[in-house]
């Protein structure tokens, strides 16, 4: 189980993660990973698995894998960020490592294309003589 303060509950920060973020798949699952600038809160973890996937007891039993994985991987988040984990149908088959393997992939996908995308910290201009 993932502690309170790293659950993302609200609606609002799903849709901005969604739309926002960068985001990998893979055969299993989506991983969508947004850092907001101006929030100072600790990373939080959102899951969506649909009727897609399956009944409730295979969506219920995905997420619970997918939590569990996800805890490993909270501490490597950079501060404020909100990661929403959509998980494909193919997740109801697929092993606990495989969806691990599957999430460790995407994370680093994604954390990759935002550290490109991030500007190098201000350096300071030579002085030209």
């Amino acid at each position: 189980m993932l502690p309170p303060a790293h659950r993302l509950v609200d609606a609002d920060s799903f849709r901005l993660a969604t739309r926002a973020g960068e985001r990998a798949g893979s055969r299993t699952l989506v991983v969508h990973l947004w850092i907001p600038d101006d929030v100072d809160r600790p990373p939080r973890v959102g899951f969506v698995v649909s009727k897609a996937v399956g009944d409730a007891v295979t969506r219920n039993r995905v997420k619970r894998r997918l939590r569990h994985l996800a805890r490993e991987h909270v501490s490597s988040l950079p501060g404020s960020a909100v990661l929403v984990v959509r998980a494909l149908p193919a997740a109801a088959e697929a092993s606990y490592d495989a969806l691990g393997e599957d999430l460790a992939r995407g994370l680093a996908r994604v954390r990759g294309r935002l550290d490109a995308g991030r500007p190098d910290p201000v350096l300071p201009h030579p002085v030209s003589g």
